[in-house]
């Protein structure tokens, strides 16, 4: 295989040090104008063409190179200098190129830094580029992204600014061995403005980044049959109006084996929002609607705060066939850790795992968890009744304000709460977690608030086998549980500090009355 060996985060892969012995091509020798109004597209291709031939370095010194789109080669790697910008055209045609296929004639659309079928590239250094987005705000169909990589081998993207895309900031789609290294993104200025997108690609490593977009932030795709396979991503810093660190929504092949750790998510504070709320919606939003598999997920170590729910689970139907000829089934979630995650100032919505009758959620683990609420929930939210909607666009507000301030967990099995910690700022009258449609749930400590008045703390309706342990209520409650159900059975309820509650149980008629055991 082409490349040099590197080693980031654990996973080896093979990136790229393009250029390293090659020649170096300046753009300002090339005649390439440095004054940020001269169109310098001709000059700028002309050097990534010659330094495509033997493999080199496309050298931008400081000014502002105004260009269209430009077409990356192999070999080749783009070096910014502190102080230059690669500044992107206002006017489409700079992007529009003839076609070379007679079939369909019309102009073929590039973006901005653009490259298919290639290998060794990279882009880095302490410069910018600036996507000039603005301009195509109000064009739905052409509206360039910064960088679009698809079907490249060996990539390396490392250390440069990135602003003002006309869409996504970056794609790299089905892309194998990329390192994502120290960039900082800043997308704020148009619909659709994700921070970096990575669709149906292999061994991936993300790390050190920081990105501030007004759509996603770091965004897992997979609009192929393709999953995103073996994609690491750490020490990163997101903000987002949307979700900061995603899976989906596009999941036609799915995510296997990813891993994110060591992160900090939190609510943007340098802009304004297009798309979103203003405080964010997710901060780990893991999503399959599209058929493919989520399997062997961990998020870990990651700090959230001021988003409006700091965890999303969503397994739904919504089925978008990505030119397959049939509509796929319904996908598979399963074998996710969250561990180490810690929340303050989240809003009254609350988190919701939920799967769809018949295809559960699965064999998922939160571990050391401690999240934080604004609270003033009321216990009218408690008894409205959540729709399923399968095939809706999946978002952590999809289903309302839950039912509960903390958890709110619906067809699911294998659901493991271990030291999990739930607390609101203001009084909050929901329950604090509810399960429904449940099956083999275990607790093993939890520490939860109570409020006078409220909701039981824990709801379980048709929940067949749980065992809760280790539960400490913090302030006097009412009711510890709540059954419903016919199928409701097997709940033992073991080792837990329930003094600060007036009653243990409530059941609901059809209960069996066997249904909870309660040990001392």
């Amino acid at each position: 295989m082409r490349g040099c060996m590197w080693r980031v985060a654990g996973v080896a892969l093979l990136a790229v040090q393009a250029g390293a012995a090659g020649k170096v091509f300046n753009v300002a020798e090339r005649g390439a104008a440095s004054d940020g109004k001269t169109l310098c597209t001709p000059a700028l291709q002309q050097a990534i063409d010659a330094a495509g031939v033997a493999g080199g370095t496309v050298h931008f010194p400081a000014g502002t190179y105004l260009s269209g789109s430009l077409q990356l080669r192999s070999g080749v790697t783009l070096q910014f200098d502190a102080g230059a910008t690669l500044l992107g055209s206002r006017d489409l045609k700079d992007y529009q190129f003839p076609s070379t296929n007679a079939a369909k004639p019309e102009p073929v659309f590039r973006n901005l830094i653009h490259g298919e079928e290639l290998h060794d590239i990279a882009i880095r250094g302490a410069g910018t580029i600036d996507g000039n987005g603005s301009a195509f705000r109000d064009d739905k169909h052409r509206r360039p992204k910064n960088i679009v990589l698809e079907k490249c081998e060996n990539v390396l993207v490392e250390g440069v600014r990135l602003r003002a895309s006309g869409s996504w900031m970056e794609n790299y789609k089905l892309c194998t061995n990329v390192v994502i290294r120290g960039i900082d993104v800043f997308n704020h200025v148009t619909f659709n403005n994700d921070g970096l997108d990575i669709d149906s690609s292999l061994n991936v490593v993300i790390a050190d980044c920081r990105v501030d977009s007004d759509d996603d932030g770091i965004c897992l795709k997979s609009t192929t049959g393709v999953p995103c396979r073996n994609v690491r991503i750490s020490g990163c810093t997101v903000s987002s109006h949307c979700n900061a660190l995603k899976m989906g929504t596009e999941s036609g092949g799915g995510f296997v084996d990813i891993a994110i750790t060591n992160c900090t998510v939190f609510s943007p504070t340098n802009s304004q929002v297009i798309y979103g709320k203003q405080r964010g919606l997710g901060g780990i939003a893991l999503e399959i609607v599209d058929g493919g598999k989520m399997e062997n997920v961990s998020v870990t170590d990651v700090r959230i705060s001021g988003v409006s729910a700091p965890i999303f689970l969503r397994l739904g139907d919504r089925g978008r066939t990505y030119g397959r000829p049939q509509r796929p089934a319904v996908g598979t979630l399963r074998n996710v850790l969250l561990k180490n995650i810690t929340a303050e100032n989240c809003s009254l919505i609350g988190c919701a795992i939920a799967g769809l009758p018949g295809h559960p959620i699965e064999d998922v683990r939160l571990q050391n968890i401690d999240l934080g609420f604004e609270g003033g929930g009321d216990r009218t939210n408690t008894t409205r009744q959540v729709r399923e909607r399968p095939d809706a666009y999946p978002e952590c507000k999809m289903f309302g304000t839950l039912p509960a301030y903390g958890f709110y967990c619906r067809h699911v099995k294998g659901l493991q709460f271990d030291n999990v910690k739930l607390r609101t700022a203001t009084a909050d009258q929901r329950h604090a977690l509810m399960f429904d449609d449940a099956e083999a749930v275990a607790i093993n400590g939890l520490d939860v608030a109570g409020w006078p008045g409220g909701a039981a703390l824990l709801r379980l309706v048709q929940t067949r086998s749980a065992t809760l342990t280790g539960i400490a209520v913090r302030a006097p409650a009412d009711v510890l549980l709540q059954l419903e159900g016919e199928q409701t059975k097997n709940i033992l309820l073991d080792k837990s500090d329930v003094q600060a509650v007036r009653k243990i149980s409530v059941a609901a008629p059809g209960v069996p009355a066997d249904a909870l055991v309660q040990k001392p």
